[in-house]
């Protein structure tokens, strides 16, 4: 027979539980689509409602029929803590597959690291970090992002410069300066995260964007996307699940039109 403590704790702890799981759903808003952003990652996100995770936003939001609210704050360390964890929001619309941090939808997009070089450049047709024409050239990367390793490995390290991981970027701006670089000769080439290269590129007639879809070593080059939703909150994810599904093309072309990259769910090229 049970002992009456150990029943009484048991009992306790299924109270507690489920106290602290109404918690986490009464977190969310059910009035307005509260989303946790960025003020200054352009092109994702912007405080002026530019950026194409903005237009995705604003999409769901039709779709809900929800009016789209922010909390601003710079991404980076902290960010998750400040704005999901604390309630003050209940949605970030890009988030990496498989991190803790976040409950992640299902993805609904991949994408991909890779060159941004001038178009009339002798290196426009470089596909592959092992390519030997890059050897001994000047390539912007962002430190700690995986192409850094894969850079590394190829013998690229020795005229690497790199740029910071996290950064605010409402005072900098590592990926406009690289672009920026690269246009002008003083980089050959720089190897960024096509979702904020892609649009920007797009936007310069005189630079090209390749995706990294032929690296076989080192750390991957593509991710899936998702969004990120509080930890605990299944069924406002099985809801953002079906959005995504039944809004696919929608939120496909929102991300065409800004000229990010899309690849197939397996890296290995663009999406038809």
């Amino acid at each position: 027979m049970m002992k009456p403590f150990l029943l009484s704790a048991i009992m306790a702890a299924c109270v507690a539980a489920s106290a602290a799981s109404a918690q986490v759903a009464d977190l969310r808003s059910h009035t307005e689509l509260r989303v946790c952003a960025d003020p200054a990652a352009v092109p994702m996100s912007s405080e002026d409602g530019s950026g194409f995770e903005n237009r995705i936003a604003t999409f769901l939001g039709e779709k809900l029929n929800l009016p789209v609210t922010y909390t601003w704050f710079p991404q980076g360390s902290g960010f998750i803590r400040k704005t999901l964890r604390a309630g003050l929001c209940d949605i970030v619309i890009g988030y990496a597959q498989g991190d803790e941090m976040v409950l992640n939808t299902n993805h609904y997009y991949t994408s991909a690291y890779g060159i941004v070089t001038r178009k009339d450049s002798p290196l426009a047709s470089v596909d592959l970090l092992e390519d030997p024409a890059l050897k001994d050239k000047p390539i912007g990367v962002i430190a700690g992002t995986p192409p850094a390793t894969n850079m590394a490995r190829a013998g690229l390290a020795k005229n690497m410069k790199g740029w910071d991981l996290f950064v605010d970027r409402r005072v900098e701006n590592p990926v406009g300066d690289m672009l920026a670089q690269v246009k002008s000769g003083e980089l050959a080439a720089a190897v960024l995260w096509g979702p904020l290269a892609g649009p920007l590129v797009k936007a310069d007639p005189e630079l090209q964007f390749t995706p990294l879809v032929k690296e076989t070593t080192g750390p991957k080059m593509f991710y899936r996307i998702t969004m990120g939703v509080r930890l605990g909150e299944d069924s406002w994810k099985r809801e953002l699940n079906s959005l995504i599904r039944r809004n696919q093309d929608g939120i496909d072309a929102i991300l065409r039109d800004a000229g990010v990259p899309i690849l197939d769910d397996y890296g290995k090229g663009l999406k038809p």
